[in-house]
């Protein structure tokens, strides 16, 4: 099973979610080695990109011969949606997402980088005139992220939706939760179901999919053509490709242990290291490590306070011996 966007092919249609300050270019590169459909970028701030600042720009690279990633952008403003969409394009993006998901206050607050992510849902006129302005801006297919509503009285996803497929939107993801329940209690992910049958485009489930059964159980209830998964990928860089293996056939993947999961782990750290330089680097990585030895059940010890590489690498192979040990 696949999905096709204009000219661009989804198989298997299990897509890692745009998180931010994690799908930063080496966790893409992991994921799509174990394997994805697609991959999204974490959401780049529209105006700060195309002005050329370092950080968004660093959230909007992309790898060399990378075929799989979506860059997500924010904003309010069509003329620097419509400016980062045509630089993202130039620097290689085969799909460009826009946000109106992100429920952060900073993002969704008028003080803060002006009512941008899902409060653009309280703002349908608006909403719409950002979407015709990037379709307009680029070749490159465009989609949408958004969740089901700002609260619980207006759930207007699936009007949104279809408002956005004649504007030339060719895919949706539905988090199904509104703005007002930020990450509490569980995905709807039956209230998805009236966006997939208020449009023809392909409707992606998102929201608490940890496992190949959540995704089963969201692809019933919802209807939807593929899952996204967030935050159950976090230190299970092979979750998609183990779901895309449960619901679509295929070889499942190696999920690597022992001293296979230690190099893996490593090979990540190093890469962050590189990408971001190793003072910001070290940083940056701990939470990576954290799930990483959270989810294999090894002690974390001093591995998240250590700031010299070399003493945190060794630390990782202590804390992945012991666990070995233990069991």
């Amino acid at each position: 099973m696949s999905i096709q966007i204009a000219s661009v092919t989804i198989d298997p249609p299990v897509l890692l979610a745009p998180l931010a300050g994690i799908t930063d270019l080496p966790f893409r590169q992991l994921v799509s080695r174990f394997g994805a459909g697609l991959v999204v970028s974490e959401m780049v701030a529209s105006q700060e990109v195309v002005q050329a600042k370092p950080e968004a720009r660093a959230k909007a690279e992309l790898g060399l011969g990378d075929q799989t990633t979506s860059v997500q952008l924010a904003g309010r403003d069509p003329h620097w949606l419509a400016e980062a969409a045509r630089y993202v394009e130039g620097q290689g993006a085969r799909i460009i997402d826009i946000n109106m998901g992100c429920p952060a206050k900073r993002v969704t607050s008028a003080s803060g980088n002006g009512a941008c992510g899902s409060a653009l849902m309280r703002e349908p006129d608006l909403a719409l005139r950002l979407i015709e302005t990037v379709v307009n801006a680029v070749s490159v297919p465009v989609t949408l992220k958004m969740r089901l509503g700002w609260d619980d009285d207006s759930l207007n996803a699936p009007q949104i939706a279809r408002m956005a497929e004649g504007a030339g939107i060719r895919m949706v993801t539905i988090h199904g939760r509104t703005r007002c329940q930020f990450y509490k209690g569980q995905a709807n992910w039956a209230a998805i179901r009236p966006v997939k049958e208020a449009v023809t485009i392909p409707v992606i489930a998102n929201g608490d999919i940890t496992s190949p059964a959540a995704a089963a159980e969201a692809l019933r209830q919802s209807g939807a053509d593929g899952v996204m998964v967030g935050r159950g990928a976090q230190g299970r860089p092979w979750l998609l490709a183990q779901i895309a293996s449960a619901l679509h056939g295929g070889a499942a993947p190696e999920v690597p242990a022992g001293a296979d999961l230690t190099h893996m782990v490593i090979g990540h750290y190093t890469a962050m290291l590189d990408f971001y330089g190793i003072e910001l680097g070290v940083k940056v990585a701990r939470k990576h490590l954290g799930w990483y030895l959270e989810a294999a059940g090894a002690p974390k010890g001093n591995v998240l306070t250590l700031n010299d590489p070399e003493q945190v690498i060794d630390a990782l192979h202590g804390a992945f011996s012991q666990k070995a040990i233990a069991a």
